[in-house]
């Protein structure tokens, strides 16, 4: 009985990180559509907006694949996710819009939900497909923040 309760503690904690990412991508998201609205530089526009849509559609696989096995589950941004929008928007006022301080803000959120997947994806008992499409998404994170070339480039153009 006690392992029982053990499992069913740690698949509670599974809905409640899992949950915290979904609210978060779609707090990027949003985040992002607001940072394209914002950027002067086309090129960093279309980097948000490609950012932002990679954020939906993380949300919609990653919905559709613990659908089943945790009903009715509230995908509304949270209450952090708002206070990183507000701050942007701060931001971006003080900063007189600038492209680069945007693209550096992206970066900071990118390497936080880096961390995030991480702390999900240490769970043993995850089913292997959330474990799979889990994985899949923090390496496109990871592979976006690593890819500093381009990134620099996209950088240098906004300067």
């Amino acid at each position: 009985m006690l392992k029982w309760r053990n499992m069913e503690t740690e698949k509670d904690k599974i809905f409640s990180e899992i949950r915290e990412i979904l609210q978060k991508n779609r707090d990027a998201q949003k985040g992002f559509a607001k940072a394209a609205e914002n950027a002067k530089d086309q090129t960093v526009k279309e980097y948000f907006l490609k950012k932002s849509a990679d954020r939906k559609d993380f949300n919609e696989r990653l919905f559709a694949e613990i659908q089943t096995g945790f009903p009715n589950m509230d995908i509304e941004g949270s209450f952090m996710g708002n206070l990183h929008r507000a701050w942007m928007d701060v931001k971006t006022l003080f900063a007189g819009e600038d492209d680069r301080s945007m693209l550096n803000e992206a970066i900071r959120g990118d390497k936080a939900a880096i961390e995030e997947y991480d702390d999900v994806l240490d769970y043993k008992t995850l089913p292997v497909g959330l474990s799979h499409l889990l994985n899949e998404q923090r390496e496109i994170i990871k592979t976006d923040v690593r890819n500093k070339g381009s990134l620099e480039d996209l950088k240098d153009s906004v300067e």
